[in-house]
């Protein structure tokens, strides 16, 4: 059973233009492989979709609701991950998969500040897509997992392993935490985690593949067997397991 503000939330996913052509999809692969393991074929469902949802945004294009056709593709198609994942993991939790106190939200406000880091002083927030959390009986808010979601491997990746390191420095006692003055002031830390559909075949650069053993766990949304990086399909019982 979902919450008023879960079914919000699909509501919202199903009500945007770009959405349409991935979510039949996305229906169709839940009917055939199930609701978790829906969420390790995403590579194929949005390459899938993709000319269905270019000929929506030149439609637009040509209504005028849009100026630039490649600058709304790049942003369309970071915005498809997303919402496909919360879509899937809200349609398992709905299958009873996820159990009823674990939450996922893209909307970050509220847990920016709950992630902060200081250096001296000064105030720094990590790059995050998603959050996944889980409530106590009062509904506050307790474990929390934050998730990068990239499409590639190339530079922002980079940037969200830095402050893991920055925050594994920030909550254990050593000499660059007080060199520094940093600090991580809002008790247990969360869990940070990666998740990619690998468009550009990155993840075998031996590079990339390093950068993964920083996370707490990487996830991929394509069936793949790798020591490095799990399917998506396993981000449910991740979530299950370290936040209820």
């Amino acid at each position: 059973m979902l919450s008023t503000e879960e079914k919000n939330n699909i509501k919202d996913i199903t009500g945007k233009y770009y959405m349409k052509p991935v979510l039949s999809r996305l229906d169709e692969l839940i009917e055939e492989k199930g609701n978790k393991e829906a969420l390790s074929y995403l590579h194929d469902t949005i390459l899938d979709a993709k000319d269905d949802v270019m000929k929506i945004i030149e439609a637009r294009k040509d209504a005028g609701d849009i100026k630039d056709v490649s600058q709304a593709s790049k942003t369309v198609v970071g915005a498809i991950f997303s919402n496909s994942i919360v879509y899937l993991f809200l349609k398992a939790k709905e299958q009873g998969l996820v159990k009823p106190n674990v939450f996922i939200t893209t909307k970050l406000g509220k847990f920016k500040d709950r992630v902060a880091i200081k250096v001296d002083g000064e105030t720094q927030k990590p790059d995050m897509d998603l959050v996944l959390y889980g409530e106590d009986v009062d509904s506050n808010p307790r474990n929390m997992m934050i998730i990068s979601l990239k499409t590639s491997l190339r530079e922002r990746a980079g940037q969200t392993y830095k402050w893991k390191l920055l925050l594994e420095i920030a909550t254990s006692d050593n000499p660059i935490r007080q060199k520094y003055n940093i600090d991580y002031p809002l008790g247990i830390p969360p869990l940070v985690c990666f998740a990619t559909i690998n468009f550009y075949d990155e993840i075998n650069n031996p590079q990339h593949r390093g950068m993964f053993k920083f996370f707490d766990r990487s996830f991929i949304g394509k069936p793949i067997k790798a020591d490095f990086i799990d399917n998506l399909s396993q981000l449910v019982d991740y979530a299950n397991d370290n936040l209820a």
